[in-house]
């Protein structure tokens, strides 16, 4: 269980899909770093707000989920490649037998789960198909 204030130092990128970026080499970061594994101290850390849009590198449909997300199954988690650059793991709305590499995505705010069953529900960014004939 994460704690309360940790939470809420992470709801801007987890709502936004805010990252960093280094200034120097132009590399993008997705979660934000501090520092820049390329210019180290020659960097210099910015925000940068990604668009969202990418494309399913591989995925996976997950039949037996984690506690407080059985009544989800079956549901599709895959890793996006973001059209700048970096990779995230997300849940995918769209049935299975649709899901394909290379297929474009683009970003939806959702319900991501709760603590316990009167706990905080929490939001946060999934992916649906950028075409809606897909799904």
């Amino acid at each position: 269980m994460m704690s309360v204030p940790r939470f809420w130092r992470k709801q801007i990128a987890r709502y936004n899909l805010v990252g960093t970026q280094c200034k120097k080499c132009g590399e993008k970061f997705y979660p934000p770093r501090n520092m820049c594994p390329k210019c180290r101290r020659d960097g210099e850390i910015e925000e940068y707000k990604f668009s969202g849009k990418g494309e399913v590198v591989t995925y996976t449909v997950i039949h037996t989920a984690a506690e407080g997300f059985e009544g989800q199954t079956p549901y599709v988690l895959g890793i996006i490649k973001l059209e700048e650059g970096p990779s995230l793991t997300s849940q995918i709305i769209c049935d299975a037998e649709n899901v394909k590499i290379g297929m474009k995505v683009k970003p939806v705010f959702r319900k991501l789960g709760q603590d316990g069953e009167r706990g905080m529900i929490y939001y946060g960014t999934k992916f649906v198909p950028e075409s809606t004939d897909k799904c």
